[in-house]
C-alpha cells in the first residue's frame, strides 16, 4: 500500500532534512510514528500524501510511482486518503454536519445521497447530538471528532493523523486515541499516526521513530 525506497528530501541546496527512509506500510495496520517535534515526521506525512515529492528515491502509493503520477492521477489517489490535523480545521460558518459532510459535497454529490452516512458516522464518534452546533460550541475533544469523522466520511483506504491529541487535554487526548484504535478495527484501513506524545506513545507496542530526518523501524 505504501513503499519508500531510499526516500531522501532537500528544500534547494540545503542539506537533506529526510534522508534514507526505506519502508513498506501493509494492509490494514495500524502505525504509531513518535519522535520529538522537528525530527520530520509531518515532512514524511507530505511525501505519503504526494504533497511534496522526494529529491531522490522512490514512492509508490497503491501500487503507483508517484513519480509518474500526473496532477489529476494525484487528486484521484488523495481521495483516498483521509486526513486528521493537530488544528481540527473545521470551518467556523459550518455545523458538525456540514463540516463532516463536505468532502462529499465537493465531490458534487447530492445531499440525499449522504445524509444518513453522515448522521450515522456523526453518530458513531458521539457526536450525535452535536450535529447542528457551530465548531465555536464544541469542545477541543468535539472538534477533533469532527475531524475525524471528516476524514473518514469517505471511507479512505489510508488515514494519516498528524498529532491528533496535541491540542488537547489528557482525558480528551486518552478518548480521541480510543476511537482511533476503534475505527481502525471497524474501518480496516492503513492507520498511521504521528505524535512526540510519550504518554501517548506507551499505548502502542509496535511503533516506529523519527529523529533528526530519519527513521528507526
Amino acid at each position: 500500500m505504501v513503499r519508500f525506497n531510499n526516500v531522501g528530501l532537500r528544500y534547494g541546496m540545503g542539506p537533506e532534512v529526510l534522508r534514507d527512509l526505506s519502508f513498506s506500510i501493509e494492509p490494514q495496520s495500524f502505525q504509531f510514528l513518535t519522535g520529538p517535534s522537528g525530527a520530520g515526521k509531518t515532512t514524511l506525512l507530505r511525501l505519503i500524501l504526494l504533497s511534496l515529492q522526494p529529491t531522490r528515491g522512490f514512492i509508490k502509493l497503491f501500487g503507483k510511482d508517484a513519480a509518474t503520477l500526473g496532477k489529476d492521477e494525484i487528486t484521484a489517489l488523495r481521495r483516498r486518503i483521509g486526513v486528521v490535523f493537530q488544528d481540527f480545521r473545521l470551518l467556523d460558518h459550518l455545523t458538525t454536519y456540514e463540516n463532516v459532510a463536505l468532502p462529499l459535497r465537493v465531490q458534487g454529490r447530492d445531499e440525499a445521497s449522504y445524509r444518513a452516512e453522515v448522521v450515522e458516522l456523526l453518530g458513531w464518534v458521539g457526536l450525535g447530538e452535536r450535529m447542528h452546533a457551530l465548531p465555536s460550541v464544541l469542545s477541543g475533544g468535539e472538534k477533533q471528532r469532527a475531524a475525524i469523522a471528516r476524514a473518514l466520511i469517505r471511507k479512505p483506504r489510508l488515514i494519516l493523523c498528524d498529532e491528533p491529541t496535541g491540542n488537547l487535554d489528557a482525558e480528551s487526548a486518552a478518548t480521541v486515541a480510543d476511537l482511533l484504535i476503534a475505527l481502525h478495527a471497524q474501518q480496516q484501513a492503513i492507520m498511521v499516526l504521528v505524535t512526540h506524545s510519550d504518554a501517548l506513545g506507551g499505548r502502542f507496542t509496535r511503533r516506529w521513530s523519527m529523529n533528526r530526518g530519519t527513521l528507526s523501524v
